[in-house]
């Protein structure tokens, strides 16, 4: 019986995660592409600063892993430095701010789809640099996202959809895309060097540090002189106060979900994360093409399932490794 009560309250912990990633995230990337299409006021005017986004992210982020730290930490000797930041703060700054900035070029549909080819730099990277070997089916699997997220590239995208975006340009957004990938690549590996060198660094302490360089690192972009954008934004913001709630509501869901993911991570794996970040960006696709009233084409929703077909399968690898590993462990 206690065997079948632990077993549900885990499993309800995870419907929780569950519900609190996909929420979050869901309905932030509803608020992106809100920011990024629409046109506020009676002067109907675009919200053209989409990078002033990435520092109120950072700021909203900085304060809450802050109270989380005072809150749950009863001590944080032992982790990483602040200072020791600042290179992956550089990176996680400019990453986002391109990934956000593609939504004035291309759909958020394509621009999700386009992110979730994250496997290919890193696969590339691993052949061509480390000399990694890959098996046939992880091969299989970077085909099938390399190939979906190609096609969608290459098919007509509908005039109605064209007409909601601020400058198409297709080949300067999905740039963008693939530049947010290979610096969000290399934070990844600097965070993992971090706590490799630092084991008592929190996932907090993290969330700390990378948002107090990229609130340093925006705020002299943005505000380091009288022209900056930051300035144009805010006085955007105070002439169209809905766009300031909706900033303020985007802020607060990534906070949100980082606070799940990082629950998820702690309690379930970064496996079990994957996962439900993975099909969270499926549903992000369908809730966007219906929400914004621009379906997609027949074509493209074959290269949408295309591309999660690959993501679920390289998901099912990891899986079977796990497993393969797990078994080795109680064999010895």
């Amino acid at each position: 019986m206690e065997a079948h009560g632990a077993g549900l309250r885990r499993l309800l912990v995870l419907a929780f995660c569950v519900v609190g990633i996909w929420s979050a995230y869901i309905y932030q990337g509803v608020l992106q592409e809100i920011l990024s299409t629409k046109r506020f006021g009676a002067d109907g005017k675009r919200f053209e600063h989409l990078a002033f986004l990435n520092l109120a992210q950072n700021v909203v982020c900085l304060i809450w892993s802050y109270i989380m730290i005072k809150i749950w930490s009863r001590s944080i000797a032992g982790g990483a430095p602040w200072w020791t930041y600042w290179s992956a703060g550089i990176t996680n700054t400019i990453g986002p701010a391109m990934g956000i900035e593609a939504l004035k070029y291309i759909s958020y549909p394509a621009q999700v789809l386009a992110k979730s080819s994250k496997m290919i730099p890193v696969m590339l990277m691993g052949t061509l640099v480390y000399g990694i070997r890959y098996t046939f089916p992880e091969y299989v699997c970077t085909f099938l996202v390399a190939g979906g997220v190609s096609t969608f590239a290459l098919l007509k995208t509908s005039s109605k959809t064209i007409s909601k975006l601020a400058h198409p340009n297709a080949p300067l957004g999905y740039g963008l895309c693939f530049l947010n990938l290979a610096f969000d690549g290399f934070t990844n590996a600097t965070q993992d060097s971090l706590t490799a060198r630092y084991p008592k660094t929190t996932a907090w302490d993290i969330m700390l540090g990378m948002n107090l360089w990229g609130t340093i690192y925006n705020i002299l972009y943005m505000f380091g002189w009288p022209q900056g954008i930051g300035f144009e934004a805010i006085r955007f913001c105070k002439q169209h106060p809905e766009a300031a709630w909706d900033i303020f509501l985007y802020c607060l869901c990534g906070a949100v979900g980082q606070n799940f993911i990082f629950l998820t991570i702690s309690r379930f794996g970064s496996l079990a994360n994957t996962t439900i970040t993975t099909t969270r960006k499926f549903v992000s696709i369908v809730v966007s093409s219906v929400l914004s009233g621009n379906p997609l084409s027949t074509k493209q929703w074959g290269c949408v399932v295309m591309v999660f077909s690959g993501l679920s399968c390289q998901i099912y690898i990891k899986w079977k490794k796990l497993q393969k590993l797990q078994k080795k462990r109680k064999a010895a």
